[in-house]
């Protein structure tokens, strides 16, 4: 952990038509620090996400990757992407590939890396999630688990600098949770810089640097995740720990 910022959203607005999604949203997110933003449902948490990586585009303000402005719409989003990695709650992997293929794909294709150095890439990050086992399965032959592990190994595979976590564990049935839970504790154990959109308080409490609580488009809280859940600042947050605790 550092004090160096790595992800910056700089008086962030969004919008989807007339609705006012995302509101003077200014948050800075530090080198090896979990991140971790919590709150209701429709409180623009996933957007804020799906904007750090441009597949939103903002209305105002700026989103800086280490000082450089990555919100710029003729910036190149395919560098950007290759940045900062994203996983998502639908697993998205290729169906006709094997994970292995899932995962040495874009090195292959967008960074140009030779096919024996993806690979051996890929067989070490799958091996890091637990799944070198199955580099030959496909993914219909895998556990909703097993298949965000191989996501998420697909977007190590990228050597992101920012991991982004967008409610990773929500369609997975309870048991699968923990393994999935598991692997971003070991990476949050190794400095891997995360954001972390979830309902998993117990995560949020023992892994995250800083907890943020968004409602209606803003962050009305913000702090360690002790202070959080042992003193929120605000009402809406004993209002919100109230209803989930």
């Amino acid at each position: 952990m550092s004090d160096d910022v790595i992800l910056e959203f700089d008086h962030i607005d969004k919008y989807f038509g007339d609705t006012h999604v995302l509101k003077e949203i200014s948050l800075d997110v530090t080198d090896g620090d979990v991140c971790v933003v919590v709150g209701p449902s429709g409180s623009g948490k996933s957007t804020l996400l799906r904007c750090a990586n441009r597949l939103e585009e903002i209305q105002a303000g700026e989103i800086r990757l280490d000082g450089q402005s990555i919100s710029d719409p003729d910036g190149d989003i395919n560098r950007l992407r290759q940045r900062i990695g994203m996983v998502f709650q639908s697993f998205n992997l290729f169906p006709h590939k094997t994970a292995l293929e899932n995962v040495t794909l874009a090195p292959r294709k967008v960074r140009g890396i030779d096919a024996d150095t993806a690979r051996q890439r890929g067989e070490e990050l799958l091996e890091d999630v637990g799944l070198l086992e199955q580099a030959t399965s496909y993914p219909n032959q895998l556990s909703g688990g097993q298949q965000q592990r191989v996501a998420i190994a697909r977007a190590l595979a990228m050597d992101p600098k920012v991991m982004l976590f967008d409610e990773v564990t929500s369609a997975l049935d309870p048991e699968l949770v923990g393994e999935v839970l598991g692997v971003m504790r070991e990476l949050a154990d190794d400095g891997m810089t995360m954001m972390v959109v979830t309902h998993e308080m117990g995560f949020a409490r023992e892994v995250g640097d800083r907890v943020v609580l968004m409602d209606e488009g803003r962050i009305v809280e913000s702090g360690a995740p002790e202070s959080f859940f042992g003193d929120p600042n605000t009402e809406r947050g004993e209002q919100f720990l109230s209803k989930i605790l």
